[in-house]
């Protein structure tokens, strides 16, 4: 596997769904600061040994790598309420306008990278737009995609209760559910090779940033793997990366939209 995780690793259940609404408490000193400070991954020194994953490969004759994950903008079934899982509906009117919205604000990167589902196909494309960023450029890695959510997908909230009474919020979970070990396989298994394609050789010239379009229950995986709390993520809302020395380490989320316009389907719903 090519990001494996040690036994530093506080917390490997990665489920999508909340046992606690509570967010982490830990403070993270901001690693520099720049423009982009309000969108720089800040790093835990103090709780370093339990927010860092070691990769087989080594990275340590590289420049560090950051990777942004963001969720896509507002599909048409995140405005219905219905789960998606894996299906493929595209973003709604007002995911648009939110992808236009922030583009201009992403931070610099040299590789901008998306799910094969539309919703995130989307997004990205709206990025490349704005950022005059060839289409063709943007690398579509289909290991990014959200976690299947089997018999769950395409029902609302009210209809999962009704078909499967007593499964929201008991972690009890319809066939054809995809496990935690099968999404963070897979899923880490696409960020490498995301890495891979900015750090060919040693001291590349092209290392660097990394933004990946992706979806709320591949980010929600990855912090849980790392021990944070569940805490509802919103379209165009995302988490930070670092590889650095060979470690992987989770940095700060980041929300491109205010407050005000942010959009955040049912809390049972990816």
């Amino acid at each position: 596997m090519p990001f494996s995780h040690s036994l530093h690793v506080g917390n490997a259940a990665a489920n999508s769904e909340p046992n606690s609404s509570t967010a982490s408490s830990i403070t993270r000193p901001t690693v520099s600061a720049s423009k982009w400070n309000w969108l720089t991954p800040a790093i835990s020194r103090i709780d370093a040994n339990k927010r860092r994953i070691t990769t087989t490969k080594d990275y340590r004759l590289y420049i560090m790598t950051r990777l942004f994950l963001v969720r896509h903008g507002q599909s048409e079934w995140n405005a219905l309420g219905k789960w998606q899982g894996q299906a493929d509906p595209p973003l709604s009117k007002l995911g648009e306008e939110q992808a236009l919205q922030v583009a201009s604000g992403l931070p610099p990167f040299v590789l901008l990278a998306s799910s094969n589902l539309q919703r995130a196909m989307q997004t990205a494309k709206i990025f490349a737009q704005i950022q005059d960023w060839g289409h063709n450029n943007i690398v579509i890695e289909e290991r990014l995609q959200e976690r299947d959510a089997g018999a769950f997908s395409g029902l609302t909230r009210v209809e999962i209760d009704e078909q499967f009474p007593g499964y929201l919020g008991n972690d009890i979970w319809p066939d054809n559910w995809e496990p935690d070990d099968v999404l963070l396989k897979r899923l880490l298994a696409g960020l490498d090779e995301l890495v891979a394609l900015t750090t060919k050789t040693p001291l590349s010239d092209t290392s660097g940033d990394i933004v990946v379009v992706t979806h709320g229950g591949c980010i929600y995986a990855l912090e849980s793997l790392f021990g944070e709390s569940y805490e509802r993520i919103p379209n165009l809302s995302g988490r930070w990366f670092e590889i650095n020395n060979g470690d992987i380490e989770i940095g700060e989320r980041a929300d491109l939209l205010d407050p005000k316009e942010r959009t955040s389907p049912d809390p049972f719903t990816i």
